[in-house]
């Protein structure tokens, strides 16, 4: 099964694999080095001095770790290829940039809510707003919304299943090649986990779920005009 799936691949999803493990290979490489790629290519909220704004474009290239990239580089393979089949190399690429900057685009004013909500202000650092006054637990938080970089496909990848689900939704998939699940129950089941993650607030969960629900909306918004346009996915 697993020789049909990745010696079918289509051009797109195989570039964007390569350039992904690539990356990662890199990241490795420097870190041994004492350079570390994922605060220099991860991206950060505008506010923070790490930003950069190259970093929206490269954010998605980087993964934090073997799992974090192995899961995200075979959901690519799987919906990556039934969605590049439907619409072509060119509108799959432009599906997939598009969710992934989408997924930054949330994700970044998510975290400008949260900034807003402990210190009044959406850009505290270049308003020199005065932090004197707030609690260890918001210091805090407010470093990791500044300091903590974003990395990753997953918001693209939530896109891709978004995508499949509106395109297949009856096609079954085998979870662990064992659990057949259709693809609509797919996406809605991740799509559920995201908001009760979202909504648990967990100090310990450093995930990027307005990420991958970004990515899940931008995905859904784009499919729903192109097909309201008229084109036949079928």
């Amino acid at each position: 099964m697993l020789r049909n799936l990745f010696g079918n691949i289509q051009p797109v999803v195989k570039n964007l694999l390569i350039i992904n493990a690539l990356f990662f290979l890199a990241t490795i490489v420097f870190l041994r080095r004492d350079v570390d790629l994922i605060g220099e290519l991860g991206v950060f909220y505008p506010d923070s001095v790490f930003f950069k704004p190259y970093q929206l474009a490269t954010h998605f290239f980087m993964h934090g770790g073997f799992r974090h990239i192995l899961f995200n580089m075979i959901a690519l393979v799987v919906f990556g290829n039934m969605l590049e089949r439907v619409w072509g190399a060119k509108k799959f690429l432009m599906f997939f940039f598009a969710t992934a900057l989408g997924a930054a685009a949330i994700h970044i004013i998510a975290s400008g809510v949260q900034i807003h909500q402990i210190t009044g202000s959406f850009f505290p650092l270049a308003e020199n707003v005065d932090l004197s006054n707030l609690s260890r637990a918001d210091i805090e938080q407010l470093r990791q919304l500044l300091n903590g970089p974003a990395v990753g496909a997953s918001g693209a990848i939530y896109g891709l299943i978004v995508g499949a689900a509106m395109l297949f939704p009856n096609t079954e998939l085998h979870i662990y090649g064992v659990i057949p699940i259709k693809m609509k129950w797919l996406a809605t089941l991740a799509i559920a986990y995201d908001v009760i993650s979202v909504y648990q607030n967990s100090p310990e969960d450093h995930t990027a779920h307005f990420a991958h629900l970004g990515g899940a909306l931008i995905g859904f918004v784009i499919v729903y005009f192109w097909r309201k346009k008229g084109t036949n996915f079928y």
